[in-house]
């Protein structure tokens, strides 16, 4: 008899996540859709994240557990949940969150109906270290335009907290991206190039719980060179260039997907207004300007 494939993969990165993780796992296993795998990927933790996660491996038959004998950085241990998944819809998790028990079932109800939707989400409940409620956000991204310019247009002008990239995609259309780039805030840009794939989907309803506390990524990681460093440990100590980087790679992301020559042309005009905007050109001239004083050093004889 063959083995079952589930409908969903639920990818869950986790480093040194001890004191959380277990409130993430309970509230994905409370879901009311329950056609799902649980894929852990220990990322060389050194507090108790593996014996938690191996107690519930132990008892739940839906949950897979790797671990990293080092830290090989997020981006590597995000995408590596996403190659190993089996489901036709993918979803990450991160072990600070919490989804509401309905999560999985309104978004495979949207994916099912919908075929034209690669991502469905829900709106966000903050809540602190005590799961106390703190305030509701919608990050706007109900991207239903059938040109994907006009959806990348949207996307441009909602920055956000990114929150649909922890939504349910379609395995297909995220196996055809990037997945997570080893550089800051590469998230945004794997949302860029799915607007490009299709459209996004907002459930009204409060299902994804995301936790503020002091441990964030965004928060320890105070500069964009520590950022690139939590990203990918090969890049510590190392100059980076992040605003020309998420450029190049929007860029790249129009070539990449299936569009006509003339939409493809539009989203090369929407990232051109997008990079034009003032405070967008402060990164780039920051990038410009760590360009200049490496090159300064270089001819003096200096190292990096």
């Amino acid at each position: 008899m063959s083995k079952h494939t589930p409908r969903v993969s639920i990818g869950l990165p986790v480093f040194n996540g001890e004191n959380y993780l277990s409130q993430a796992l309970d509230s994905l296993l409370a879901q009311t859709y329950t056609d799902f795998e649980i894929i852990i990927s220990g990322n060389g933790s050194t507090d108790r994240t593996e014996e938690i996660y191996r107690s519930y491996a132990a008892r739940e038959p839906r949950i897979r557990y790797y671990r990293h004998e080092k830290n090989v950085g997020a981006a590597k241990n995000f995408n590596f949940t996403f190659e190993v998944a089996a489901g036709e819809y993918f979803k990450w998790a991160a072990h600070d969150d919490m989804c509401a028990p309905e999560f999985l079932q309104r978004c495979v109800e949207i994916l099912n109906h919908n075929p034209n939707v690669v991502v469905a989400y829900p709106l966000t409940l903050f809540v602190d270290e005590n799961n106390e409620p703190q305030w509701t956000y919608a990050d706007n991204l109900h991207l239903q335009s059938p040109r994907a310019s006009e959806r990348l247009s949207h996307f441009f002008e909602n920055p956000g907290w990114c929150h649909p990239v922890f939504g349910l995609i379609r395995t297909r259309t995220l196996s055809k991206t990037q997945c997570i780039g080893n550089y800051p805030r590469s998230d945004r840009n794997l949302l860029g190039e799915l607007a490009l794939y299709g459209c996004f989907y907002q459930i009204p309803e409060h299902l994804f719980l995301r936790r503020i506390h002091p441990e964030i990524s965004t928060t320890v990681n105070k500069t964009e060179a520590e950022l690139a460093a939590w990203f990918d440990p090969l890049k510590k100590g190392k100059i980076v260039f992040p605003h020309w980087r998420r450029l190049f790679e929007y860029l790249r992301a129009i070539r990449r997907a299936p569009l006509s020559w003339s939409e493809r042309k539009r989203c090369f005009m929407e990232v051109a207004r997008f990079t034009l905007v003032p405070k967008k050109w402060l990164g780039i001239a920051e990038d410009l300007f760590n360009i200049t004083k490496i090159t300064s050093r270089i001819k003096s004889g200096r190292t990096p």
